[in-house]
């Protein structure tokens, strides 16, 4: 084709994923240690490969509901109860095809062109993206000034009458700050001031190390405003099984819903069966790698402190957010010679938006032998840089 206008101008205007980048540098290299990509090492758990394997011989392989599973929804109303959420599995609750396409299809679903989101950064690197292909405008709040936790404070400064929605991560990806209950009091109080949906990414929600895990959808009068987006990926080691979903108000989940009817009908069947066994009897399983990562996460923070890196000790999530700027470089930069010189694959901090440069994000989820290798190697780039 020769016109001018033969591609979509949002999709032209939208870079790729900056952790895609880094991640295509090392496929398929075997010298390379990767604390790039955000997936736990572990082995989905056997019987969870077992539940699909019988559903496979069963012959159970197609389409369900578009709201997904019913045995599953309900499944998972009932453990959201320990964290003080209520949903009704027949309309309030969605399966997925992951968390990824939770958030484009919310996003779809609330805003109208020019609508504002207000986003703290550092954040997911398809948050910003998904808003502006939805027609919306996402608007940077920088929380580098305050350890990386969003404040209601400062969230109020960015309020205008255009804004709609206000996104959050708890557990972050990729600081591992955990919003404490008290700050997010007060933004749920925020939220109903200024009659705003809050959106809030909780895929995490399993691996808290310091406290423990709140949603703002248990505070009062916050269900009719808060959307909370969950899956399987993390906590169960199910990233390529691609499950989540959505918990929101009926009312809202009746246009999400005709959203993803057309956008992928249903989630994976075989994937659903793992997902609802993953809650009936994986809950030993989730506990064994929550403390494996908490003690590769001590293993991290004390061996960057050495080396004189510092890097707070993240309170959930498995990463930590290394800050570099005591060598001078950017992000970009000692993440491309740590690859190049000792075969260390790190994500840097500025893709993940504002905040973020300066510093890099390690996945430490990650053998603990690999883990003390990589850090050798870390350790003889500074003294050589």
């Amino acid at each position: 084709m020769k016109r001018s206008d033969k591609y979509s101008q949002a999709v032209s205007r939208i870079p790729p994923s900056g952790i895609r980048r880094f991640f295509d540098l090392i496929i398929g290299r075997k010298d390379i240690i990767s604390l790039g990509v955000g997936e736990p090492d572990f082995v989905t758990p056997w019987n969870i490969r077992e539940k699909a394997f019988y559903a496979l011989e069963k012959g159970r392989t197609s389409y369900t509901s578009n709201w997904g599973l019913l045995e599953l929804r309900q499944e998972i109303a009932k453990y959201l109860t320990k964290y003080k959420l209520h949903y009704n599995p027949e309309n309030e609750i969605l399966i997925t095809f992951g968390v990824s396409e939770a958030v484009d299809l919310v996003l779809r679903a609330i805003l109208n062109p020019g609508d504002e989101v207000i986003v703290a950064e550092p954040c997911y690197v398809s948050y910003q993206p998904l808003i502006e292909l939805a027609g919306g405008r996402a608007v940077s709040l920088n929380t580098a000034k305050t350890n990386f936790i969003p404040r209601a404070q400062e969230i109020a400064r960015l309020i205008t009458p255009k804004t709609k929605a206000l996104f959050i991560c708890s557990p972050n990806n990729p600081t591992g700050a955990v919003i404490p209950k008290s700050e997010l009091q007060k933004i749920a109080a925020l939220a109903k001031k200024q009659d705003i949906w809050v959106v809030s990414d909780e895929v995490y929600a399993e691996l808290v190390y310091d406290g423990q895990h709140y949603s703002i959808g248990a505070f009062e009068r916050m269900k009719e405003r808060a959307i909370i987006l969950n899956g399987f990926s993390k906590a169960f080691a199910m990233t390529g099984w691609r499950i989540g979903y959505i918990c929101c108000p009926a009312e809202l989940m009746r246009q999400v819903i005709k959203l993803h009817q057309y956008y992928a009908i249903c989630a994976p069947i075989m994937s659903q069966y793992g997902a609802l066994e993953a809650l009936q009897s994986c809950r030993d399983e989730v506990e064994k790698m929550r403390r494996s990562y908490l003690q590769r996460r001590n293993f991290m923070i004390s061996a960057l402190q050495k080396i004189g890196l510092p890097a707070a000790a993240p309170s959930g999530a498995f990463y930590v957010f290394v800050d570099i700027r005591p060598t001078g470089l950017t992000s970009e930069n000692f993440a491309l010679k740590l690859i190049q010189q000792e075969k260390v694959a790190v994500v840097p901090g500025n893709v993940f938006g504002a905040g973020g440069e300066g510093f890099v994000r390690c996945c430490y989820a990650t053998e603990l032998p690999l883990l003390k290798e990589a850090l050798k190697r870390l350790t003889h780039f500074l003294k050589k840089d």
